[in-house]
């Protein structure tokens, strides 16, 4: 205690040693992104406290800095420097596009030059001495035109080793969903058959986007939408009858438009087990309602496996079917009605129909048009009949209903033209209260050996979920599905998928937790209460801090990952700690001083498995998020 400058200082860092959390966490608040004495030793006090308190402490270093940017460009508003008014919401602090920067840059004066009406570089010359005045700071330089590149002490990164190992697997983790309900909606596929690899990839970022917004503080549900109402569900059950009638010895008619997978041949064998030949002579008025729920329900099961094999699991499956019959359509209705937003009329032609090729209907249409649209949806045909948009303007009305704070639908790419008349739909459901974002998968192109690959025919062309995930396993493919970003096209190369190399991210990523395993277990296995005990100043090495600042990266990345809905930063982020990981362990094997083992330097050993122990904790917690299993070894 006789660090502790002050007593008040003192009396908060005894709070956290004897357990009374809650006014420890009210200092941290109160201290949250202060410099000073009181502050530093609260800080410390955390790091060598007990680690229960942990989970609740914020350890971003960016977010941290930013507040003291924040505070200093308030100090220079009061200092008549800046004119009062400013908004300061558009000032970030993030990694500098060259490290050789810096450890972070700030935009802060770029951002606010045109409302402020001063160059930029006259307000980075006035806030940089009032940064480099904080001492988490070495160096504050102004570049270019304005901008403020910083550079932290060694210790800022040398700390985040002691917050990683005290926070364990919830270092990183955020507050920002503020416990708010967020409803994700993904795969989604009509129940007329196994899942293709188009459908993997929704069905990975979809999972993967809800554990990432799990870990930043959300409420969320994974949800399915069964797509068991339409016309689709009647040609599977004609379908499934064919295969019935194969099963009683009878040749199948498949005509054009029903669906010809081998997938339905164990549904007609199931439908002979439990009418035996009865439905043979029947006509399809009296078979087809039945067929139709065994047949569905045969294919919700395929769909059910083929999502386990991957790992994914829905806790709700939204049956369309439960939507008719039952007045639900018509409520959203009467509810956008009562907003004025129904109405009858007809729509322009479409692009390309003209004249003759084109009848104008009367319509029940949506005024989508006054909640962002290119033009006005038709709900109720002509015929009197729903349109495909009706039941889904319902489904979304009942997800508001249920309470969500967020909505949020994944679509594959062929969807890109309802984006639109759904986010219109249910801005005037919710009176903009309720937002909804849609994420677009695009396509999933399949190589081998750099040639397209066909893997199976058995679904009549299109390749399998199951086949890929029999072929490289679920680890490789979730991975390997989020290496790239969702709204761009996906090449999956089966060879580089099994290779064991750096050109295989998902292999890249598991041997660096791996390799850590193995040097603890060298060590034999020190547990993180031991090395959080070590002297974290020793790791002075340019790759050590260059791997304590990426790690450092990690809590902002979680945040910026969940905030833009975009799981796939995750796996770029891994990539590079691990790449930063191989290229320090590399190092050793070249200079003999830098191993993370040295006989004769215990204390520097201690620092450096403490280090790589926080990066197999980083790693397991990136790979948790993803879905992928962390490996304690390879074979």
């Amino acid at each position: 205690m006789a660090s502790l400058r002050s007593a008040r200082a003192a009396r908060w860092a005894l709070c956290l040693w004897g357990g009374r959390a809650r006014a420890a966490m009210k200092a941290m608040r109160l201290f949250r992104g202060k410099t000073g004495a009181c502050a530093l030793a609260l800080r410390g006090a955390i790091c060598y406290g007990p680690p229960e308190l942990y989970w609740n402490v914020e350890m971003n270093l960016f977010a941290e800095i930013k507040t003291v940017v924040i505070e200093k460009l308030e100090a220079l508003v009061a200092a008549g420097t800046l004119p009062e008014g400013l908004s300061f919401a558009n000032v970030a602090v993030e990694p500098p596009r060259d490290a050789l920067h810096g450890d972070m840059a700030t935009n802060a004066a770029m951002v606010l030059a045109k409302p402020a009406r001063m160059k930029p570089r006259d307000i980075a010359e006035a806030l940089a001495p009032l940064l480099a005045a904080d001492p988490r700071v070495s160096s504050a330089d102004v570049a270019g035109p304005g901008f403020l590149n910083l550079r932290l002490e060694a210790s800022v990164w040398q700390g985040m080793v002691g917050d990683i190992l005290a926070r364990g697997k919830d270092f990183g983790r955020s507050d920002i969903g503020a416990g708010r309900r967020v409803n994700v909606e993904y795969v989604s596929a009509n129940p007329t058959g196994p899942l293709h690899v188009g459908h993997t990839r929704g069905a990975v970022f979809g999972d993967a986007l809800c554990a990432l917004l799990d870990f930043a503080g959300f409420q969320v549900t994974r949800e399915y939408y069964v797509n068991d109402g339409g016309a689709q569900v009647d040609v599977l059950a004609r379908s499934a009858y064919e295969r019935y009638r194969e099963a009683c010895g009878h040749a199948p008619e498949i005509a054009e438009g029903l669906y010809p997978g081998d997938y339905l041949k164990p549904v007609g064998e199931a439908l002979r087990e439990k009418y035996g030949d009865s439905l043979l002579d029947k006509p399809e008025s009296e078979w087809l309602a039945d067929i139709r729920v065994f047949a569905t329900d045969a294919m919700m099961a395929l769909i059910r496996d083929d999502l386990a094999s991957l790992g994914v699991e829905m806790d709700v499956f939204f049956s369309e079917k439960s939507l008719y019959g039952t007045g639900r359509i018509e409520a959203a209705i009467k509810d956008l009605d009562a907003k004025g937003l129904i109405y009858q009329g007809t729509l322009p032609p479409p692009k390309g129909k003209l004249g003759e090729d084109w009848e104008a209907r009367e319509q029940t249409l949506f005024r989508s048009t006054e909640h962002g649209d290119d033009v006005d949806r038709p709900v109720r045909k002509s015929d009197g009949s729903w349109t495909y948009f009706a039941p889904d303007i319902a489904y979304h009305f009942d997800k508001i209903e249920r309470g969500y704070d967020e909505l949020i639908d994944v679509f594959g790419a062929d969807h890109g033209g309802y984006v639109k008349r759904m986010k219109a739909a249910v801005s005037a459901l919710s009176d903009g209260k309720v937002p909804l974002d849609i994420k677009l998968c695009q396509l999933v192109r399949l190589y081998k050996d750099g040639e397209p690959f066909k893997m199976s025919k058995r679904a009549n062309n299109f390749i399998l979920l199951s086949d890929v995930v029999e072929q490289v396993g679920a680890d490789v493919t979730r991975f390997v599905m989020l290496t790239r970003k969702n709204d761009a096209p996906l090449d999956f190369d089966f060879k580089k998928a099994l290779e064991q190399s750096k050109d295989n991210p998902v292999f890249y990523v598991q041997y660096a937790h791996a390799r850590v395993c193995s040097v603890l277990k060298k060590a034999d296995n020190p547990g993180d209460s031991a090395l959080r005990g070590g002297d974290f100043s020793l790791l002075t090495a340019p790759a050590e801090l260059a791997l304590l600042k990426k790690l450092g990266e990690w809590p902002r990345l979680v945040t910026l990952a969940a905030a833009h809905h975009e799981p796939h930063r995750i796996a770029f982020y891994l990539f590079e700690l691990a790449s930063e990981f191989h290229a320090l362990q590399h190092m050793g094997k070249v200079d003999p001083a830098l191993r993370f083992i040295l006989a004769d330097q215990p204390a520097i050993s201690k620092a450096r498995l403490a280090m790589i122990r926080a990066v197999m904790v980083v790693i397991s917690a990136g790979l948790g998020i993803l879905g992928v299993t962390p490996k304690n070894e390879m074979r």
